[in-house]
């Protein structure tokens, strides 16, 4: 019997605009996160927001909303989705 297990490190990457981030070894090995990935890639956009916490988890996605927030307080949505987006591929390049 082998007990032996295979320990897979962190993914962890900088977008274009310098936010670092990490995502846990089974984050991308999700099979329910797949199933979001695929409806958002069907025009189920209402999924993006969920599924970015799913992958990046609370902290994180409220340390990006801080990263892309303007002066005037808000968060735009087109930049927390541009930064979602790099994540995303950035952990694919790097898993495969």
């Amino acid at each position: 019997m082998n007990t032996e297990k295979n320990e897979v490190a962190a993914i962890t990457g900088t977008t274009e605009s310098e936010f670092q981030y990490t995502l846990p070894p089974d984050a991308l090995d999700d099979y329910e996160l797949l199933e979001n990935l695929c409806d958002i890639d069907n025009g189920d956009v209402s999924k993006i927001t969920g599924t970015a916490r799913q992958l990046l988890g609370d902290a994180q996605i409220e340390a990006l909303k801080d990263h892309v927030r303007k002066e005037n307080g808000r968060v735009p949505a087109s930049k927390m989705i541009e930064e979602i987006i790099q994540i995303f591929k950035g952990s694919q390049v790097k898993n495969s």
